[in-house]
């Protein structure tokens, strides 16, 4: 069976659909009165969700993502929230001349203007076990022949509760095909392979969120730690087949 292609949504439904997302974000709001509190502030900019703000404790930020990420329509949740009065650490992977957010640190593999340190992310990364909150693999994954062992190092300096943001183009758009560079095709199934399709022993990763907007594949990762229990069947089958 051949599968058919999703049609990726023009940028005036993107455009539109953020407004009713925003609508529907602020319609929860109200009539939650655990959210009602928080000082946590959510945009949608194309189907993902950009928090920022402030809360008291790791449990409040939690609550807000998966509130946020239950919306349909949003592809991804990406946070640069405080917690406690701390600012997150928040590292660009292959940032090249742009960060997601200006102040986070970038690491790529060629020097240029917003790339704070020169690293080879098919190798080891320049930073300290669980040192950072969030890390971002935006149109990363694609360029490396076998990009686990970087998504062996990002579980390796992510703190406990900390995400990992993938995004990368959907192997039947154009886009994954059309530059010369690209090494990999991925899915949204390739991110179930990721978190639970590892070999025993081999880092596990938790699932927050994934998606497609038929031109890009999205996940939001946290680590898991060795005892730590894996995604259950039903929460699986929110993004996966």
């Amino acid at each position: 069976m051949v599968a058919l292609a999703h049609t990726p949504s023009s940028a005036e439904r993107l455009r539109a659909m953020d407004g009713f997302l925003t609508e529907a974000w602020l319609d929860q709001v109200r009539h939650d009165e655990r959210l009602r509190p928080l000082g946590v502030e959510v945009r949608f900019d194309r189907g993902v969700a950009h928090l920022t703000g402030e809360v008291d404790e790791p449990a409040q930020l939690r609550l807000v993502r998966e509130q946020v990420g239950r919306l349909a329509g949003v592809f991804g949740v990406w946070c640069r929230v405080r917690v406690g009065g701390r600012d997150p650490v928040v590292v660009d992977l292959g940032c090249g001349a742009t960060k997601q957010w200006p102040g986070n640190l970038g690491l790529d593999i060629f020097p240029a203007p917003g790339v704070d340190a020169v690293a080879d992310l098919s190798g080891s990364l320049p930073l300290a076990d669980d040192s950072v909150d969030v890390l971002f693999a935006v149109h990363i994954l694609e360029h490396l022949i076998d990009f686990l062992p970087l998504l062996d190092e990002c579980h390796r300096v992510l703190r406990p509760g900390g995400v990992l943001h993938v995004m990368s183009p959907w192997w039947g758009h154009v886009n994954a095909v059309a530059d010369p560079t690209h090494v990999r095709l991925l899915d949204v199934q390739t991110v179930k392979g990721i978190c639970v399709m590892r070999p025993p022993g081999t880092p596990r990763w938790y699932p927050l969120h994934a998606g497609s907007d038929g031109a890009s594949i999205f996940a939001d990762l946290t680590p898991l730690g060795p005892e730590d229990d894996g995604p259950t069947a039903t929460h699986l089958a929110r993004f996966f087949d």
